[in-house]
């Protein structure tokens, strides 16, 4: 019979505190760098990351290429002291629509980032792309700089329901998409979503084999929904309702796991060992910098753990970085009590979990301040049963948010 989680005792290598208002750390956790780039071509109805649409006014790109990466570099400058000495395992570069920078830009970019970072050899380096910014050309220029991994936003391979998104590709442009992305980089995944307007169990599953026919070793379904602040959140879709949603998801996770994708995350389902390294970080409670208009950081220091904030609007961004050498809005230590909770809201998105002992080498607090929440949750069936495993069961899975809300306090 398993331990409760009240009995189980850290490992004696672990010190931790005799207070839960006192972090400690013992070692820090694995880093990786996250750059956004704030452009696209266009806004989608549902989006509410920091994207805005360009402008031809400001050079035949839309924007202006070599400040913006002037400005990113000089953002990359200010962390260094914060995390030197400390190597980076990971890139992501993400918007908006990162695709849309020339290959020169890239190579000056990531040539600049290697200068300045020590960055692990076979470090994966993603970038995300939309189709309609895909060219083969550009692409052989994006790998030749260091693009090892791209993330395609698809969404879907229907035409109708492309356009009941906004987007400004179609469903043969996808296809051509992918088919140049496979041919000039080491990992691919395709995002799309599902529970769209008017979508039913045909047209979902559609989509599904579609985007399997590609043989990509990562794919991301994320269910549409109506975010504040979005032109979908005052004018809303007609979208299937949740019983219809529910049941495109069964099916996909069914098509997903014969095919022999294994969903590892809410949203993400991987071949054997593809796995995204980058965002398993965020969810293990790795740190991050991230540099960027509106970009977040996660920065972990022996006896605290920051977050930071960064200008959000592009022109705001660069004009703080060229007058005043900083981008920063917000730069704060998380309060120790609101720890246990940013670390259940990442770690139990993972089907997997993680080794109990992570609580504390991530958070540095002892396990018993979230015994109270561990034991209620293990006895509602959410949390699974086995004391060195942090896992949600898969009801709780189902029911999520409920579950993390049980570590609030």
């Amino acid at each position: 019979m398993a331990k409760p989680y009240v009995n189980l005792l850290p490992n004696s290598n672990l010190v931790l505190n005799s207070t839960p208002n006192k972090v400690s750390l013992t070692a820090l956790p694995p880093l990786a760098l996250y750059i956004h780039f704030p452009w696209c071509e266009k806004k989608c109805p549902y989006c509410d990351f920091n994207s805005h649409q360009i402008k031809d006014s400001v050079s035949k790109a839309g924007f202006d290429e070599d400040r913006y990466i002037n400005a990113l570099i000089a953002d990359l400058e200010t962390e260094l002291a914060n995390t030197w000495g400390r190597q980076v395992h990971s890139i992501f570069i993400g918007g908006g629509t990162p695709s849309l920078l020339s290959a020169e830009g890239m190579d000056r970019l990531l040539c600049a980032v290697r200068a300045r970072v020590n960055l692990e050899p076979d470090a994966e380096i993603t970038m995300e792309a939309n189709p309609g910014s895909i060219e083969a050309d550009k692409f052989a220029g994006f790998a030749k700089a260091g693009i090892n991994r791209v993330s395609i936003g698809v969404q879907s391979f229907q035409d109708e329901q492309l356009k009941a998104l906004g987007r400004i590709h179609n469903g043969e442009e996808a296809r051509r998409a992918i088919a140049i992305a496979l041919k000039h980089f080491k990992s691919v995944n395709l995002d799309l979503m599902y529970g769209l307007p008017k979508q039913t169990l045909e047209l979902a599953k559609a989509d599904v084999e579609t985007a399997l026919s590609f043989k990509t070793p990562h794919l991301s379904f994320y269910n549409l929904t109506l975010e504040p602040n979005t032109y979908f959140a005052n004018f809303p879709p007609q979208l299937p309702n949740d019983d219809e949603v529910d049941a495109i998801f069964e099916q996909n996770l069914d098509l997903l796991t014969r095919a022999g994708y294994k969903r590892y995350e809410v949203s993400a389902y991987a071949q054997k060992n593809q796995e995204c390294k980058h965002n398993l970080n965020y969810w293990r409670f790795g740190d991050y910098i991230g540099i960027g208009a509106g970009a977040h950081g996660k920065i972990s220091y022996p006896d605290k753990i920051t977050r930071q904030v960064r200008e959000r609007h592009p022109e705001t961004y660069m004009q703080a970085m060229e007058s005043k050498g900083n981008a920063l809005i917000e730069s704060k230590s998380i309060e120790a009590k609101d720890l246990p909770f940013e670390f259940m809201l990442n770690t139990l998105r993972l089907t997997d979990g993680v080794a109990t002992n992570t609580f504390s080498e991530r958070t540095g607090l002892p396990l018993n301040v979230i015994s109270k929440g561990l034991s209620e949750a293990s006895n509602m069936k959410l949390l699974d049963e086995n004391p060195s495993q942090l896992k949600a069961t898969p009801l709780g899975m189902r029911y999520l948010n409920n579950l993390q809300e049980m570590f609030l306090d």
